[in-house]
């Protein structure tokens, strides 16, 4: 995973997917973004206020390496697409 930093303990990553797998142990779907230091970070959850809150409850649902290599699957996949669209 890509992490950038943590804001309030909670991870943000250079990319979307990275973000909806880690908030989706909380039972939460979407993103929102956070800039540091010129850099587009991306947070799990719909806002900020959103995963504090779930937070609050614990994890309702822990991630699994399957969850987790389908995740790292399609990033590769987007990575591929991205690199053959650039040549």
């Amino acid at each position: 995973m890509s992490l950038i930093t943590r804001i309030d303990n909670i991870p943000l990553y250079s990319t979307v997917a990275e973000a909806q797998l880690w908030a989706s142990q909380f039972n939460l779907s979407g993103y929102h973004t956070h800039n540091v230091l010129g850099q587009t970070g991306y947070m799990g959850g719909s806002s900020h206020s959103a995963i504090v809150q779930a937070m609050s409850g614990g994890v309702v649902t822990p991630i699994t390496t399957s969850s987790a290599q389908s995740t790292r699957t399609f990033h590769l996949l987007v990575e591929v697409v991205d690199i053959k669209i650039k040549i």
